[in-house]
């Protein structure tokens, strides 16, 4: 077999079936092996190798033709000498990983701070390979995916998606042995396996309604991703984000909003904030997941379930923090918001300004690197996840692995993840109502009028102002996935997702002055309460869901703008949260070069809520700022991503808009002059011809549509 030097783009296979060791073949036709050094062979795969000798690795577990081209192996080079990796080495390669431990979290950062040092590829190649075959998995395709990320030299690598790695943390395991049957038949006569839409619960619990939302593929992986991108732990300049604070909690407000969204949509109550700690959880979670690197299944929460403190001293956990510790932390961070200041680590008063508060606030209750004191403060948000993800054995007495809550990769399926951020987003709207409400000056934009608003189908069909949606079948490829098995081509598997018909925004604005940048800003809320009330506005604005933000050149006069619905920047298309292979930008385009990151997003299926058969009744809310005003500072950075800026912000660059996040909604609203409060939507509207608010529906038909599958999904690796 010839060998060949590695490049960049071989990083690419470390991904694939990341618990088979590297002496097995890797890639579509299983034709790529790693030409591995014998001292960075485990001493038991030394042992296997030696009883099969003289026998290619490549043949040794697939009989058949392994198609043209012929097999490859890489050559892996052995370094002088290795770095200390004693920290993520301690981890058992069957024992769960979480981001939420501070423990777990350090030996990422660690495994990443060494793999971002490395000064050339060829050394990235060796200290990986090294690696893989001894570290969790988990931790290991974590580090690594932050890593080429990152690296200027790694971005144009084309990544499969989570869910293809570790499907088991996405998907129903009852499919497995299904899927495992489908493996082993010809490829030309393969069916995809269905997985079920009811499959956690029935409608006897009344959060099932909810599901398709929680228990949405691309919904997991945004929060996943986004934890990938904002590290807890790693090279402080990777750490250091610009506005990282304040973008956790906005992204976590805007989850929020959606969820309540969905929940008028399906006729429940919005989310009740979890504040009472000391009460039973009325909410039970039962996962139905297996475990992605061990035989165990993800533990469930029964219904009344308490917190209690968390002693989990063992070796894997390595975690104690009593309930008060979370109320102290909690009482600090109240005390630091109307005192208007927070203690740093020197004892110094730093104070909440308006514009840095909230990102100050973030860091502190994120409990990331960043924070001013994290003595005094503590790791309420992730401690909080760890409390509820232990709460079935929270001494560790029965040996149980954590909750689907404190992993980030299942959290959002857990009704109770609403409930907790729920209650964090009460921390960030007390700050907020603590700062001077936006006035007219700060919203208005002079000689600029939105004179109309209207949505329009992409289709013939007339427009009526109304979203449609219906549901999807989708399939995903999990054949990187499927460890230990032998088979060419894709193993599909179909599940129902939330979908709408691609729309367009239609905007009139006049601009009765010079030529001039402007921003705009599309919202939508629900019109009514959960009474069927019409809402009042300081209620309404928490619900306010940003769609759409972009830049666009106003001339003088009459301006007709159409800004298409997949163009969103906050969402991120079908082809990138699932990463298929056979839709990526050319590498060689800044779009191409930042691919990996751009995974970040929101997905564009769930853009609009679900609404009911009847039609939703909503408000889009549309604004122009001044683009003058709006624009940030040019940073240097060669990545680029025009999707999901408002929720991921943009490689090696500043967040691309110099406003407070969920402008004009973050703060409550200033009085206006001769209005004595504003009190509705029209009143916050009054003298700002430069916003429109149009009424409009989202009808839910109910029909199902089949997406086509992608020919080649799947098989580029």
């Amino acid at each position: 077999m010839p060998v060949r030097e590695a490049t960049v783009h071989d990083l690419a296979y470390l991904f694939y079936r990341p618990t088979e060791p590297l002496f097995i073949g890797k890639g579509k036709d299983h034709k790529v092996v790693f030409d591995i050094p014998e001292e960075y062979k485990t001493d038991r795969h030394k042992m296997v190798m030696a009883r099969m000798p003289n026998v290619e690795p490549i043949t040794r577990f697939n009989m058949e033709t392994i198609g043209d081209g012929g097999p490859k192996k890489i050559q892996v080079k052995k370094l002088e000498k290795l770095p200390d990796l004693s920290l993520p080495l301690s981890f058992k390669k069957d024992t769960p990983f979480t981001l939420f431990n501070p423990h777990h979290s350090a030996a990422a950062g660690r495994l990443i701070t060494v793999l971002m040092d490395a000064k050339t590829t060829d050394e990235l190649m060796s200290l990986a390979v090294y690696c893989r075959d001894r570290m969790n998995p988990l931790l290991f395709i974590y580090a690594m995916s932050v890593v080429m990320i990152h690296r200027p030299d790694t971005r144009t690598v084309q990544l499969p998606s989570h869910v293809e790695m570790f499907p088991k943390l996405y998907v129903q395991s009852s499919i497995f042995n299904r899927v495992l049957e489908e493996a082993f038949v010809p490829v030309d006569i393969r069916v995809p396996v269905d997985i079920p839409q009811d499959y956690t619960a029935s409608n006897l619990d009344f959060e099932h309604k909810m599901a398709y939302f929680r228990e949405d593929i691309g919904v997991n992986l945004h929060h996943w991703h986004w934890h990938s991108v904002y590290l807890l732990s790693g090279p402080p300049d990777m750490v250091n984000r610009d506005r990282r604070g304040e973008l956790f909690s906005y992204m976590h407000q805007q989850i929020l909003a959606r969820y309540n969204f969905e929940r008028f949509s399906n006729h429940i109550n919005r989310v009740t904030p979890l504040m009472h700690w000391n009460e039973p959880i009325l909410e039970g979670y039962f996962p139905k997941l297996d475990n992605a690197v061990s035989s165990h299944v993800w533990p469930a929460r029964s219904p009344n379930t308490k917190l209690q403190n968390v002693q989990r001293q063992n070796p894997v956990d390595k975690t104690a923090f009593d309930i008060e510790e979370l109320e102290r932390w909690r009482d600090r961070l109240f005390l630091a918001i109307h005192s208007g200041f927070v203690i740093n680590k020197d004892g110094q008063q730093v104070k909440l300004t308006e514009t840095e508060g909230i990102d100050i606030l973030g860091n502190m209750i994120e409990a990331n690197p960043l924070s001013k004191n994290p003595t005094l403060y503590g790791n309420l948000h992730n401690n909080g996840h760890m409390a509820i993800g232990f709460i079935h054995d929270p001494d560790f007495r029965y040996k149980e692995s954590y909750g689907v809550m404190a992993d980030p990769a299942t959290a959002m399926r857990d009704p109770i993840f609403y409930r907790w951020h729920s209650y964090i987003n009460c921390i960030f709207q007390a700050f907020k109502a603590t700062i001077p409400g936006y006035s007219i000056q700060n919203l208005s934009f002079e000689n600029v009028t939105v004179q109309s608003i209207d949505v329009v189908y992409d289709s013939e069909k007339p427009s009526r102002n109304e979203f449609e949606t219906f549901w999807q079948k989708c399939e995903v490829d999990l054949s990187r996935g499927l460890d230990f098995t032998r088979h060419d081509g894709p193993v599909n598997a179909r599940f129902t997702l939330l979908q709408h018909t691609p729309f367009s925004y239609r905007i009139i604005v006049q601009n009765d002055g010079v030529p001039q940048m402007g921003t705009v800003r599309i919202f939508i809320a629900p019109k009514y309460d959960e009474k069927r009330l019409a809402f009042m506005f300081e209620d309404q604005r928490h619900f306010f869901v940003e769609l759409d933000k972009f830049s666009t050149q106003l001339k003088s006069g009459r301006n007709e703008i159409e800004r298409r619905s997949t163009e969103s920047s906050v969402t991120i298309p079908f082809e990138k949260t699932y990463q298929n292979m056979d839709n990526v930008p050319d590498p060689q385009t800044p779009e191409g070069s930042a691919f990996n990151y751009c995974g970040c997003g929101w997905p564009q299926n769930m853009l609009i809520a679900k609404g009911t058969p009847e039609g939703l009744p909503c408000e889009l809310f549309v604004m122009v700022s001044n683009g003058v005003i709006d624009q940030v500072e040019k940073s240097q950075g060669d990545g680029t991503c025009k999707n999901a800026s408002s929720y991921c912000g943009v490689l090696d660059k500043k967040y691309p808009d110099a406003r407070a996040m969920g402008y004009p909604f973050d703060r409550p609203a200033e009085d206006r002059p001769g209005v004595k409060k504003v009190e509705t939507l029209q009143d916050f509207l009054q003298d700002l011809p430069n916003m429109a608010v149009r009424d409009v529906t989202i009808k839910f038909t109910g029909r199902e549509e089949v997406r086509p599958p992608s020919s080649g999904a799947g098989t580029r690796f």
